[in-house]
């Protein structure tokens, strides 16, 4: 690893010494999801990684979007490297020739890693779920399912939902009382997905969508919604912050993983592939739960864990009953066709 890191000093020396272009002379570039998240990346990723690479990096944060990588990479290079991408821009991108394809040997083999983690062209990060949260300190009765987050005489307010689609419309069928294991065979019918949006109708005047994955967490501290869907790792990290009580759901979660990609032609090759490797060390890894609940996919990281930190996380067995896994399939060969949908939905 030693090595390594050298390597990649050398290699950024090198380039920003030369300077015959901006995207030449500019940091390695890597780009994450922002709020409490990114701050615990910056402390056991980032600034780690640029101290023993003896090279400056940059992060920046984004809210996803295929349509933002294929605008990034309109006028190759862009000017991001390495970018933690959700599942269906990791298929759509690698299937477009966007990312740099993984070398898995340098990562100590495929089987270092679970299988959800192993793709040609990106490295699992984490795994995370959405779910239904709320204040506990603010409700005297607990939300126990989507029929709740539907509720809107038992439980008054507004509800914060991601805008778009995709886990809105899956929550929706929930509501009106699909089992969770039917879900995607429902949504893949257009019965289904009219269906979805008609019960969508029934709360849309008290929808507050939120876009950034730090935006739910302020609805609900701020009390502008009584529940909102939210990301499992957010909520305990600013409960474990600032003392909140905010509680998940975890039936009818849905559960995913993040990836490491690295964008084509990127002049900070070599180095966006050791700061992936250096992030994927079980190790380094292992470090993630100490700040924020967001499960493993290094295996040997997950072992490391103490058991009080693996039950707080997605991957804990007891939070897996009654959750289920994002279909990438469905998402990726419905998404365009749904997000415009959704798009004329919203403005009506």
């Amino acid at each position: 690893m030693r090595t390594g890191m050298l390597r990649v000093a050398a290699a950024l020396a090198v380039t920003a010494a030369v300077g015959t272009t901006a995207a030449q002379a500019r940091d390695l570039t890597v780009v994450s999801w922002g709020g409490n998240y990114q701050d615990a990346q910056r402390e056991i990723y980032f600034k780690p990684f640029s101290d023993k690479a003896g090279a400056p990096l940059l992060d920046v944060t984004w809210d996803g979007g295929y349509g933002v990588i294929a605008a990034k990479m309109a006028t190759p290079p862009a000017d991001w490297d390495v970018v933690q991408v959700e599942t269906e821009e990791l298929e759509l991108g690698c299937a477009d020739g966007m990312y740099e394809p993984v070398d898995w040997s340098a990562l100590g083999g495929e089987d270092k890693f679970i299988d959800a983690a192993v793709n040609e062209c990106g490295v699992g990060a984490i795994v995370w779920t959405t779910g239904l949260s709320y204040d506990a300190d603010k409700l005297e009765t607990a939300p126990t399912s989507w029929n709740d987050f539907w509720d809107t005489t038992k439980f008054p307010g507004k509800r914060g939902l991601r805008r778009g689609p995709k886990y809105s419309l899956e929550f929706a069928l929930m509501a009106d009382g699909v089992p969770v294991e039917e879900v995607y065979d429902v949504l893949g019918t257009p019965e289904g997905v009219d269906r979805a949006f008609a019960k969508l109708d029934e709360i849309k005047a008290d929808i507050v969508w939120w876009e950034a994955g730090a935006q739910p967490i302020q609805l609900l501290a701020s009390g502008e919604v009584v529940m909102t869907t939210a990301y499992n790792g957010r909520l305990a990290g600013i409960n474990k912050a600032e003392g909140k009580n905010f509680q998940i759901v975890w039936p009818g979660s849905i559960y995913a993983i993040d990836s490491w990609v690295v964008l084509k032609d990127s002049p900070n090759k070599d180095a966006a592939f050791e700061f992936i490797q250096f992030a994927s060390l079980p190790e380094n890894q292992a470090k993630l739960p100490e700040f924020i609940a967001y499960g493993l996919t290094n295996k040997a990281a997950g072992e490391m864990l103490a058991p009080e930190v693996s039950a707080e996380l997605p991957t804990a067995p007891d939070n897996l009953e009654g959750a289920i896994a994002l279909d990438g399939d469905f998402w990726v060969d419905n998404i365009e066709a749904l997000n415009e949908r959704f798009n004329a939905w919203l403005a009506q």
